[in-house]
């Protein structure tokens, strides 16, 4: 089963909705979520970071299983939390603060493994590279960062490094809205929104600038095609706008470069964008209160949801679609809730607040998952020096298609060597036939010399 989630920044709670059937299913309570703020930790239970007000000193991170509508852990951070992103095996949860510090937990034990600096100001949004090896952060300051997680726990090199980030791209001018990652881990694409009505796309591999596409509004967020032709950017006057990332488009009337579509049936801004990758179906949430499912070559509409605060439409800030893997029927029978019960039981502990600085063998107990199924809610651990090798590792590998660019280039190089060995021979031989010939043209020239005596 697929379903759909979303949240609200206004206490809506967190509506769930079955993408095929449309049929509502638990409705999590107590929830104000900010942007960026919602996530599925490896389809075991969702978690959620609370601002009660924008301008809060202090915040929470709760969590809530799948069978039950109540929060059953809560968790308090040193500081206000506000964008979540968990790994795909949902072993790790990363946390952005208002500070522009990045936190970084241990699902299993609540553990804060590491803190720091990552911006001049507020986090904004966190995304994990798809093999987990990266996390990419945007701030209020304009800027994204790369962040390897190798680096981060390998503490000898981080300290000798000039920099902890593996890239830093400051191109935008205003707060970054939401960051994107493609296939193909440390070749991979990333995608930027911010609100000086850019979204760039950048060159992992290069830590480069590829393309920057100005867009009549500004964009909140954004959602990539599975097959990267085209990202999907949700904007603040209600439409959804379709942009190239692999073919040169020229400009229109109606809209920029690269911008080669758009629609829209949204009456207030669209703050946030999911796709789903069965069904290529794009789902959209705004300020209305609406969600709803589009058909992508369609562009229609295949299905709506309203998030629902009282009796009035609450504005939509987060979208999940997470596939469950076990029946979300509200009538269940009793066998049924007392196995939600004791799985209810087996939720994390809660985050910690404050690193352990007294433990003097943090290294060793530090654990990731490595477990390849992420449909499992079985997560099982390894060592950290186990994690780290496999981190580096994954970091040398690129995407099928980058490894044939590779391929094309050192064909390339090799031709140009040969055509260059192939002229040196050539310079060679007429070289050495000049050499012969004046060699031969002053004996002649001697011998004659001779004779005339």
């Amino acid at each position: 089963m697929e379903v759909v989630m979303a949240s609200s920044s206004v206490d809506g709670g967190i509506g769930c909705w079955d993408l095929r059937t449309g049929a509502e299913q638990l409705r999590y309570k107590s929830c104000s979520s900010p942007s960026h703020g919602l996530v599925s930790v490896g389809a075991r239970f969702i978690a959620s970071s609370q601002l009660r007000e924008p301008s809060a000193s202090s915040g929470s991170v709760l969590f809530w299983s799948w069978s039950k509508p109540q929060v059953e852990v809560k968790s308090f951070p040193a500081e206000p939390i506000k964008p979540l992103a968990a790994n795909h095996p949902g072993t790790f949860i990363a946390g952005g603060a208002l500070s522009g510090d990045i936190y970084l937990w241990d699902v299993e034990t609540g553990r804060l493994l590491k803190k720091w600096r990552a911006h001049f100001r507020a986090v904004t949004c966190l995304v994990f590279s798809e093999d987990d090896s990266l996390l990419i952060s945007g701030s209020e300051d304009g800027s994204v960062r790369v962040w390897s997680l190798f680096m981060i726990f390998d503490d000898v090199r981080s300290q000798q490094a000039s920099n902890l980030y593996e890239y830093s791209f400051s191109e935008h001018t205003l707060r970054v809205t939401d960051v994107a990652i493609g296939y193909g881990g440390c070749n991979a694409i990333i995608v930027s929104a911010s609100e000086d009505r850019t979204c760039k796309i950048w060159s992992l591999s290069r830590g480069t600038l590829l393309r920057n596409i100005v867009f009549p509004s500004i964009i909140d967020t954004i959602a990539l095609d599975p097959a990267e032709h085209v990202f999907y950017a949700g904007s603040r006057d209600g439409k959804i706008f379709i942009a190239a990332l692999n073919t040169e488009s020229v400009a229109t009337n109606n809209y920029g470069m690269h911008i080669i579509g758009s629609f829209s049936n949204h009456s207030k801004a669209v703050t946030c964008l999911a796709y789903d990758t069965s069904g290529n179906l794009l789902i959209s949430g705004s300020e209305d209160g609406m969600v709803r499912v589009w058909n992508t070559r369609t562009r229609n509409i295949v299905r709506m949801f309203r998030h629902v605060k009282g009796n009035a439409a609450g504005p939509v800030n987060n979208i999940l679609v997470v596939r469950r893997e076990i029946d979300l029927s509200n009538h269940i029978s009793s066998n049924v809730q007392a196995s939600s019960r004791k799985q209810g039981a087996n939720l994390p502990p809660p985050l910690e607040k404050y690193a352990n600085s007294t433990d003097e063998d943090s290294d060793m107990k530090t654990i990731i998952s490595l477990v390849g199924d992420r449909r499992s809610t079985d997560v099982s651990y390894l060592s950290s020096h186990v994690i780290l090798n496999y981190i580096k590792e994954l970091q040398h590998q690129g995407s099928v298609a980058a490894s044939e660019m590779e391929m094309e280039k050192l064909k390339h190089d090799c031709q140009r060597s040969m055509q260059l060995v192939n002229q040196w021979k050539k310079m060679h031989e007429n070289l050495h036939q000049f050499c012969v010939k004046e060699l031969l043209d002053g004996n002649q020239a001697r011998t004659l010399d001779e004779n005339d005596k």
